[in-house]
C-alpha cells in the first residue's frame, strides 16, 4: 500500500472507532508498504486516558517482539499529541506520516481537559516547571540519584 492508501485508511479505522463509541483516532505500524500493527483510540472504551491509538500500537508492535520500530513508518490520524508525540520519539519509526494538522483536529475536536486543551498542551512543556498548570512539587531524598548511578554502573560497556 501507499502512503495515500494508509492514511485514508487510518481515517477510515478512525470513522470506525467513533462509530463504535471511541474516539476519532488510529495508528497503524508499517513496514515496506505492509501493514504490521493497527490500533485505534480506546480511551473512552476503557477509561484509560493513556490508551492512545499511537500508544496502543507501540505496545501492541512491543508484544511482537518489536521494540525499536527503526525500519518502519506510523500513519496516524492526526499529528500526535504531546505523550504520544513522546513515545513516537522513543519507538524511533523513520517516519510519521498523518492526515489532520492538530489545528485542523482543533476546528472539530476537542480533547483538553482542566489542565490543558489542544490549543495551549504543547505551550505547557516549554513554560518553566513553576508555571505549568500542573502543579508539581520536587521533594530531596537522600542519594536520590543512586538508581541512576546503579543502572549506568550496570550499563557502561
Amino acid at each position: 500500500m501507499n502512503d495515500a492508501e494508509l492514511s485514508a485508511l487510518t481515517v477510515s479505522r478512525a470513522r470506525e472507532n467513533v462509530q463504535a463509541g471511541g474516539k476519532p483516532f488510529a495508528c497503524l505500524i508499517v513496514k515496506d508498504g505492509e501493514i504490521v500493527v493497527e490500533a485505534v483510540n480506546h480511551v473512552a472504551q476503557e477509561g484509560d486516558p493513556t490508551a492512545h491509538a499511537e500508544i496502543r500500537a507501540i505496545r501492541a508492535a512491543a508484544e511482537k517482539g518489536i521494540g525499536d520500530l527503526s525500519g518502519y513508518d506510523m500513519f496516524v490520524t492526526a499529528y500526535p499529541c504531546p505523550m504520544c508525540l513522546g513515545a513516537v520519539y522513543y519507538a524511533q519509526p523513520d517516519r510519521l506520516v498523518y492526515a489532520v494538522t492538530r489545528e485542523e483536529e482543533g476546528k472539530h475536536y476537542e480533547d483538553g481537559n482542566r489542565l490543558m486543551s489542544l490549543a495551549t498542551f504543547y505551550d505547557e512543556y516549554v513554560k518553566p516547571v513553576e508555571k505549568r498548570a500542573l502543579p508539581s512539587k520536587r521533594v530531596d531524598v537522600e542519594d536520590s540519584s543512586l538508581p541512576f548511578r546503579e543502572w549506568t554502573a550496570n550499563h557502561s560497556g
